[in-house]
């Protein structure tokens, strides 16, 4: 049988205190996390699958849905800890992933910095860095839309690209479930595009939720947000609405 579980992880970032879902998919053959957290959140990740009696040393791979460093900041940890895991991404990915291309979301704060107020650069430039700092990692699978991967009772590749050209989402047909990554968010129990302001094409992600509607989903488990609560359709028609002159 398959089992879902969102491992919901409260930690402090910037002094605000912030909650993140990464996912394990749980079967009898493969324990698989859906991204990683920030740097040094492989102790976070430890405890938070030990509630469900599942080990680190279990997971045999990690799907990543975008290379913002609030998904893959421990990704190169986790290599080197568990070797043995299997790092996928979407083939736009990969190259920013394994660090032959510089971080797209690097090069926006880097190209939005001058344009900054004095008072707004200090935070900036430690932004910066931080995002200088995140290590590389190998990928050792690619993946493009549609692509079915036969692990854990099966899941599909849904290329959703806006929040990031390569972002990808998981449709699990067994229990009508979505895992969006950051193609949606949770906002006060309304589903939201992430960081519009931030958002690389926004136009690509409004259509990125379009697309979700092509799945017959009955839940949709948000990065930020956790387990939305309501009527799947009906909220991402809302959503697309907001955005539809």
């Amino acid at each position: 049988m398959n089992h879902c579980h969102l491992l919901d992880i409260e930690f402090e970032y910037n002094e605000t205190k912030q909650v993140i879902t990464p996912i394990l998919l749980h079967d009898e053959h493969d324990t698989i996390l859906i991204d990683c957290g920030y740097p040094n959140f492989i102790p976070l990740l430890e405890a938070a699958a030990a509630r469900y009696s599942i080990t680190l040393d279990s997971i045999t791979k990690l799907i990543v849905t975008h290379h913002d460093m609030d998904h893959i900041g421990s990704l190169a940890a986790w290599k080197r800890t568990y070797p043995h895991i299997e790092i996928i991404a979407h083939e736009l990915e990969k190259p920013y992933l394994e660090g032959t291309k510089k971080s797209l979301r690097l090069e926006q704060a880097e190209s939005t910095f001058d344009a900054l107020p004095a008072d707004a650069k200090p935070n900036a430039e430690q932004f910066i860095r931080f995002l200088q700092s995140i290590e590389p990692a190998a990928v050792d699978r690619t993946v493009t839309h549609g692509a079915s991967l036969p692990w854990c009772g099966g899941i599909e590749v849904i290329h959703t690209p806006g929040h990031m050209p390569g972002h990808i989402s998981l449709y699990i047909p067994a229990s009508k479930t979505v895992i969006a990554g950051d193609a949606v968010v949770i906002e006060e129990g309304t589903l939201a595009i992430a960081n519009p302001q931030y958002t690389l094409d926004l136009d690509e992600a409004v259509r990125s939720v379009q697309r979700l509607l092509h799945y017959d989903a009955e839940q949709i488990i948000c990065y930020h947000g956790g387990l939305f609560h309501g009527d799947v359709k009906q909220a991402l028609r809302q959503l697309i609405s907001a955005y539809t002159p």
